[in-house]
């Protein structure tokens, strides 16, 4: 069954950390290393809850700001996130070449994200129109590697499994997509998975 759909993860793949000394630098301000403030930020309860559209993005941002007695008003979650990702890029040539797989696959993003992410994709780093269609966590009630979601998306799209190809950096999810018959692949290495993505295509 050939290939109709390609499915990239937003986080990690599209946009990636490719210079960690600002986000270094925020948290020693704070007393914290690298990895303790990205816990703060991301891999926490709260920041889950968000993810899965339980509480806002907002309301997630509150808790970052209370955690490192900060103030809540919004030009201070917006100086604050704004140098949380001074680091971060989005891969432009990526973005060309999902471009060029229209209209032979049809393209579609796949993001554990909260729910401001789609504002994000339009105003600030315009790639939305790079998609097909762009699922968001948030606004699903489910987050990756919950089964469920791969099947809604699935579902939505009108396609088999075995019909569409996962890009994520995370191998949990991965191996999620893999066991629903979804072809899979791990991106560690951004040459590599994208070699490993043309061929399969390609075959």
């Amino acid at each position: 069954m050939s290939i109709k759909v390609v499915i990239f993860d937003m986080g990690g793949v599209l946009v990636r950390t490719e210079d960690t000394a600002p986000r270094a630098a925020l948290g020693l301000r704070f007393g914290k290393r690298y990895t303790e403030l990205d816990q703060i930020f991301f891999g926490n309860k709260s920041s889950l809850r968000a993810s899965r559209g339980e509480i806002s993005a907002r309301e997630h941002m509150q808790y970052v700001m209370r955690t490192l007695d900060l103030p809540e008003t919004d030009k201070s979650i917006d100086d604050f996130v704004d140098e949380f990702f001074l680091g971060d890029k989005v891969d432009g040539e990526i973005i060309d070449y999902i471009q060029s797989l229209r209209p032979r696959y049809k393209t579609v993003m796949l993001s554990n994200a909260w729910d401001n992410l789609r504002k994000i994709l339009v105003n600030k780093w315009k790639i939305a129109d790079a998609f097909d269609e762009v699922f968001i966590s948030a606004e699903m009630g489910l987050a990756k590697p919950d089964p469920k979601i791969y099947e809604m998306v699935i579902e939505k799209l009108s396609i088999a499994p075995e019909e569409c190809v996962f890009i994520d950096d995370f191998i949990e999810n991965i191996e999620a997509a893999r066991k629903l018959g979804m072809h899979g692949i791990h991106f560690q290495d951004k040459d590599v998975a994208m070699a490993e993505l043309r061929e399969l295509l390609e075959s």
